[in-house]
């Protein structure tokens, strides 16, 4: 196992403690992803089913995991974890540029975050998408993906 950073050691232990609901100071495998959330990792539902080595549906709901256990799962996403790129994220909103003139229509991504994939909430898409809308609606997709990897660097 690779070697965390005392400093980050602290930052998992804690939020591993707070997401305990066990007096036996176990993680349900279904908080997994929360506790990476709370320590500002991003990962997918599929990352985290994968570090968990992709349990069943039942599993996720009955296994448990102490401290010791979630370590090596903690290590192990963030070894195989990769977040979009730039390139990613340009080449995702340019399905929706139907003219090919680098804009997309706001509704449409609002649209698309809120039902495909893992689906985000009203209040998660507008504070990502707040300001990026031209008069028309459109948004300018070379800006709007600066605009989220910023974001992301910022957390």
């Amino acid at each position: 196992m690779a070697e965390i950073p005392e400093e980050r050691m602290e930052e998992i232990k804690e939020a591993y403690e707070i997401f305990c609901r066990t007096t036996e100071m176990e993680l349900g495998f279904d908080q997994v992803g929360d506790v990476f959330r709370a320590i500002n990792l991003n990962p997918t539902i599929e990352d985290v089913e994968n570090a968990l080595g992709n349990p069943t549906k039942e599993d996720m709901a009955a296994k448990k995991l102490k401290i010791e256990e979630f370590l090596p799962v903690y290590t192990k996403l963030i070894t195989e974890f990769t977040e979009g790129t730039y390139d990613d994220i340009l080449e995702g909103l340019r399905v929706f540029d139907k003219e090919g003139n680098g804009t997309v229509m706001g509704a449409e991504i609002r649209h698309v975050l809120r039902t495909l994939g893992e689906k985000m909430t009203t209040q998660e898409i507008s504070a990502c998408m707040d300001g990026q809308e031209d008069m028309n609606g459109s948004i300018n997709i070379d800006t709007f993906c600066r605009y989220l990897l910023e974001e992301k660097k910022a957390e």
